[in-house]
């Protein structure tokens, strides 16, 4: 099994550097950038989820494999460099995984901690011996925008700076809604939008509840409903008056119950 695996990895690394010579290869291929590949390493993760939620182990399989591509082309560009290769990329997260795992690849005793502060724990004091001089070092840039709200303020929660309960959130989100309705500018609507949000996310975190997690529900359960409409109205729907639609937004609803 670990021949045919390793055969698999090493057919895959020698098709990316066919790709990327410089006398034979793919002008495409060649002509790509950390920076240009990006965008698509990012989409071929979503789709990775993608494939999960439907449950469909067949695309997720191809899914899995375009996402692998994306580590062996970054691996491939860095090995051009003279940066690392995508060996040394696999031993970095095999070193990696088994610090974080002392309890299980060392000698460490379990001390009954949970996965998550074990695995906090062990990330800040990577954090701390790369010289971070935050407690929010080290949240990606890249993030979605509710994701790394989420991040920031979890982070900030672990030195102590947040909410005890859910009530001061939610009178935070009463505020901002004021405070949006209250701007007047185009910049100011966008500051205040944004705290709208960051305190929307904070508040739906002091309910134990993942924002992305929410959104994607909130999002699945609107188009699910908005398609329902759609097929009750046929090809008038865009016609209906606003009052006619919501008659059929309520009529799917009380279906779903």
């Amino acid at each position: 099994m670990e021949t045919v695996q390793a055969a698999g990895v090493t057919r895959l690394l020698s098709i990316m550097a066919r790709l990327r010579d410089r006398d034979a290869g793919c002008e495409w291929d060649i002509a790509q950038t950390f920076a240009t590949i990006a965008p698509y390493t990012i989409e071929e993760a979503y789709e990775v989820a993608d494939a999960i939620d439907r449950d469909d182990l067949p695309a997720l399989r191809e899914e899995l494999g375009d996402l692998l591509l994306q580590v062996v082309f970054h691996a491939r560009m860095a090995e051009e460099l003279g940066a690392f290769d995508f060996d040394a990329v696999a031993h970095a997260i095999s070193d990696k995984m088994t610090e974080r795992h002392p309890h299980i690849f060392g000698d460490a005793a379990d001390q009954g901690q949970s996965r998550e502060v074990r695995w906090e724990a062990q990330k800040a004091a990577e954090r701390a011996a790369k010289g971070a001089t935050s407690a929010l070092d080290g949240v990606a840039l890249a993030l979605p925008a509710l994701m790394r709200a989420e991040k920031l303020q979890k982070r900030a929660a672990r030195v102590g700076f947040d909410w005890p309960d859910t009530e001061g959130p939610r009178a935070k989100v009463i505020e901002e809604l004021d405070e949006l309705a209250a701007a007047r500018t185009e910049n100011e609507r966008l500051d205040e939008a944004g705290d709208l949000l960051f305190a929307a996310v904070n508040l739906v975190r002091r309910y134990g509840v993942a924002p992305e997690d929410a959104l994607r529900h909130g999002n699945a359960k609107f188009e699910r409903r908005f398609r329902a409409m759609e097929a009750l109205a046929g090809s008038d729907f865009p016609a209906l008056s606003l009052e006619a639609q919501e008659e059929l937004w309520q009529r799917v609803k009380a279906a779903e119950r």
